[in-house]
């Protein structure tokens, strides 16, 4: 059971990048996915999320019309698609697989009494947005 994630790289401010989280060993789409970063000196955020169900998307307020998250199931993979990139984005991201009844922003969540966390996550990928 893995979870890689690829994609990242150096780019310019206003450029764009995808990123991709790819899974083996077992079936992305029973899971929700969200993507975290982690800048140096700072704690872990929560960037975006995609529901396992309905495929519902959510994203931290300072991405919100810059990042898509999206499935391809055929492909067992979930990207996430950056444009307008800016300085502050730079960080190293990583992917998480959570199964359960939400789509959280949080690494874990407590809800009416049963804690959630990402069961699996990916290695990360660094994201230097720089002129």
């Amino acid at each position: 059971v893995q979870l890689q994630a690829s994609g990242g790289g150096s780019v310019q401010p206003g450029g764009s990048l995808r990123l991709s989280c790819a899974a083996s060993g077992f079936t992305l789409d029973y899971y929700n996915i969200g993507w975290f970063r982690q800048a140096p000196g700072k704690e872990r955020e929560g960037v975006s999320c995609i529901s396992s169900n309905a495929g519902n998307a959510y994203y931290e307020d300072s991405v919100k019309g810059r990042f898509t998250i999206s499935r391809d199931t055929a492909k067992n993979t979930v990207y996430l698609q950056m444009n307008s990139l800016k300085p502050e984005d730079s960080a190293v991201y990583y992917c998480a697989a959570l199964l359960g009844p939400l789509c959280s922003l949080s690494t874990r969540t407590e809800v009416l009494g049963t804690v959630y966390e990402y069961d699996y996550w990916g290695q990360g990928t660094l994201v230097t947005v720089s002129s």
